[in-house]
């Protein structure tokens, strides 16, 4: 791959990588993932991959990943929501975690799935822990945190592990 390409697909990935610190921290503040950052964060997939030719993973892959990281996120948000009777998850999470099947293709957007719910599930036990000490009570019944911080911690350790080893061949 000549050198602009390479520069391009690693700018790319920098970019991506800002864009997930950025909407955590706006998520911490609002519980809300605004489109202006969750729309250029999966549009950079999609270049990157072209940029590195398909090497990684194909298009076919991408739109699949993209397809099941906010399909699984869509039913997880609507039976939630029928349940509760209320908002369980937002639709910033669901189209996070569409556009990370972009970067990401099926296999390892089912990873970062599991390693965000993973993270949100310690970030929920830590807030009822200090939420408890306030309180005197343990309740995590009704606790409100937001999931995408979790989601992007597995989404940035996957793409560290999938996509960072193209930068050292």
């Amino acid at each position: 791959m000549d050198f602009v390409l390479m520069l391009s697909a690693f700018f790319s990935v920098a970019t991506a990588l800002v864009l997930l610190a950025t909407l955590a921290v706006i998520d911490f503040k609002t519980m809300y993932l605004p489109n202006i950052y969750v729309f250029p964060f999966a549009v950079l997939g999609v270049v990157f991959h072209v940029l590195t030719g398909f090497t990684l993973i194909s298009c076919q892959d991408m739109l699949v990943g993209a397809a099941f990281g906010y399909g699984v996120l869509w039913l997880i948000r609507f039976f939630g929501n029928m349940y509760y009777k209320t908002d369980s998850l937002g639709l910033g999470d669901v189209k996070l975690m569409g556009a990370a099947g972009l970067w990401l293709g099926f296999a390892s957007v089912t990873t970062a799935l599991t390693l965000g719910a993973a993270a949100g599930l310690c970030h929920g036990l830590i807030v009822a822990y200090f939420n408890s000490r306030k309180t005197g009570s343990f309740n995590i019944q009704r606790l409100k945190i937001p999931a995408g911080p979790g989601f992007i911690i597995g989404i940035t350790i996957m793409i560290i592990i999938d996509i960072f080893p193209y930068f050292t061949r």
